[in-house]
């Protein structure tokens, strides 16, 4: 199951036309390289994409550009392992990403597709997605503990 895909956005109505497409992809690939960064990576990236990985986490390449060399411009349920597939069902297939996304870095733009890919609004971002990540897994630990 994909979770987004670049020309659903870029291949849309609304895509800003003075655009590149690649500007599709920076909110795919930002959550993307938090996901990398936290080692929620799948286990095909961990296998075939090792020098890919290593250029991510030392900040050569950005999660957006990670996600065009190695995912073909698609976020899937493979791209995470088992934890970070059950957190994106909660929070990237939710409404809970692209808010964060929005408050934190999209108020001085016409449209989400303007903001920068720049690990500058990465670790914007990734403050919140630290935060929501936390209480995901507190709560995860709560119900458990109900039963």
């Amino acid at each position: 199951m994909a979770y987004d895909r670049m020309d659903w956005h870029y291949g849309a109505d609304n895509f800003p036309s003075d655009l590149n497409q690649e500007n599709g992809g920076t909110h795919i690939g930002m959550f993307l390289a938090w996901a990398i960064n936290n080692n929620l990576e799948g286990k095909i990236h961990r296998e075939e994409c090792q020098e890919s990985l290593l250029k991510l986490r030392s900040r050569q390449i950005t999660g957006r550009e990670y996600l065009e060399l190695e995912c073909d411009e698609k976020f899937w349920e493979d791209d995470l392992n088992e934890e970070g597939n059950n957190f994106a069902k909660y929070y990237y297939e939710s409404d809970k990403y692209i808010n964060d996304y929005d408050d934190i870095l999209g108020d001085d733009f016409p449209s989400l597709y303007h903001v920068a890919d720049t690990w500058e609004n990465y670790d914007k971002l990734s403050l919140s997605i630290d935060k929501s990540y936390q209480n995901w897994k507190q709560n995860k630990r709560k119900k458990w503990w109900q039963f």
